[in-house]
């Protein structure tokens, strides 16, 4: 079991609508922060629908539907995370932006033992860490998308992470979300992405070469290797800009060449092609 029973969310993008929804499937009180009222009523829309469709799908029943509906509030303000026991922020992959909101929550977050967490794909969680005045309470808990559906989350300590700290993320992940933690040290990319970008830069850089198309390439990993996925088909469901912004912050951390994004993979992310969010990456969709 775990003390955590009131979460916020900062941002209620794809990632942070998802989480929110984890959390209220769970039984969790959630609530959720956006930074204007558009922004906000799109990410009520986005977790309705998503929940709406777990629901037509049988994977939880309508009754189930309403309660997690329920359990969710919205604000604009941040001030209202003042009686969270966990707060996750799951904005833009930004050190700038995302310390700046540690920095807020440090403030008007009043539970003494409360959790500041993030959902940081590849940022150095002690930069986040050492902006609050409770370093010891500061963890990665990176969930991967679909947060509804994938099981897996990175559980990451900084230096300065107390081990009371690890203990209660982690029995919430696995004992109230029904997650798999696995632990990572806080270095650039953690344990997945570390592996994974390597690998789709190496598949951009191919398709860049004109070496073989992206069909070929996706069907060489998905036939060859049994992948469920191609590596183009997950950069364009990661989002350009996410796999462009952790291949910079690995290059920068290690200075390795694997790690620095190609050229195309730039031209693409200025032009925004960023994947299915945006109806167009390395292949085209239906729509944003």
């Amino acid at each position: 079991m775990t003390d955590i029973e009131r979460v916020g969310v900062v941002g209620c993008g794809l990632m942070g609508s998802g989480i929110a929804e984890v959390c209220a499937r769970s039984g969790l009180d959630v609530r959720v922060a956006e930074t204007t009222g558009e922004a906000l009523e799109l990410g009520r829309t986005r977790l309705a629908n998503s929940l709406g469709k777990a629901a037509e799908r049988g994977k939880i029943s309508e009754e189930e539907r309403d309660a997690a509906l329920d359990r969710i509030t919205f604000t604009t303000d941040l001030g209202e995370f003042a009686d969270r026991d966990l707060v996750i922020e799951a904005v833009v992959e930004n050190e700038q932006v995302k310390t700046e909101i540690f920095q807020v929550l440090d403030q008007v977050v009043t539970r003494p033992d409360a959790i500041l967490a993030s959902n940081t794909s590849a940022i150095p969680l002690v930069n986040l860490a050492v902006a609050t005045s409770r370093p010891a309470q500061v963890v990665g808990i990176h969930f991967f998308n679909p947060a509804q559906v994938q099981r897996l989350v990175e559980l990451i300590p900084a230096l300065t992470t107390s081990e009371e700290t690890v203990k209660r993320a982690e029995a919430l992940i696995s004992g109230v979300l029904g997650k798999h933690p696995i632990r990572a040290q806080d270095r650039s990319g953690f344990v997945v992405n570390a592996l994974l970008i390597p690998y789709v830069l190496a598949a951009v850089r191919m398709f860049e070469s004109g070496a073989a198309s992206r069909e070929d390439i996706d069907a060489g990993m998905e036939l060859g290797c049994a992948h469920p996925l191609g590596p183009l088909k997950i950069a364009d469901l990661i989002g350009l800009d996410t796999v462009t912004a952790i291949a910079q912050s690995m290059y920068e951390e290690l200075k390795e060449p694997l790690y620095a994004p190609p050229p195309l993979l730039l031209r693409m992310v200025a032009a925004g092609q960023l994947g299915r969010k945006t109806g167009a990456g390395f292949y085209p969709y239906g729509g944003a």
